[in-house]
């Protein structure tokens, strides 16, 4: 099944780029951390946030705070697409890792996502 490749754009073709379903599904988890609650018209508590943490300290109480988020964020938003795995939060130099571990439910395929928060966790009292 294909599905509308995110963000839009166009193939070599010169038509609308489209994407298999563990692409669109990765696409998915990326626009849930990232998009801030209120932010999408008539959807307004859709999103995780992370990119709120941008002026927290790094630290095990910041990257806590994100794993949180995070997984929350994908079990309310996603869990008719995905079984969340296991999610794990690192804050790197002035950047937030994010690493999620998910099971498709259409097939039951172990994928994994990489998602870095820019900005994350450089803020007052983080490092330089």
């Amino acid at each position: 099944m294909d599905t509308l490749d995110h963000p839009y754009r166009f193939d070599g073709l010169g038509r609308t780029a489209t994407t298999g379903l563990a692409d669109h599904v990765r696409d998915l988890i990326e626009q849930v951390l990232l998009t801030s609650p209120g932010e999408r018209v008539m959807r307004p508590d859709f999103g995780a946030g992370l990119l709120a943490l941008v002026f927290e300290p790094a630290g095990a109480a910041m990257a806590a705070t994100a794993q949180l988020l995070a997984a929350s964020g994908l079990q309310r938003h996603l869990s008719h697409l995905i079984a969340v795995e296991s999610v794990e939060c690192d804050a790197i130099d002035a950047t937030l890792l994010v690493r999620v571990s998910y099971r498709l439910l259409a097939d039951g395929s172990l994928q994994r996502a990489e998602i870095a928060v820019p900005g994350a966790g450089g803020g007052i009292g983080g490092p330089p």
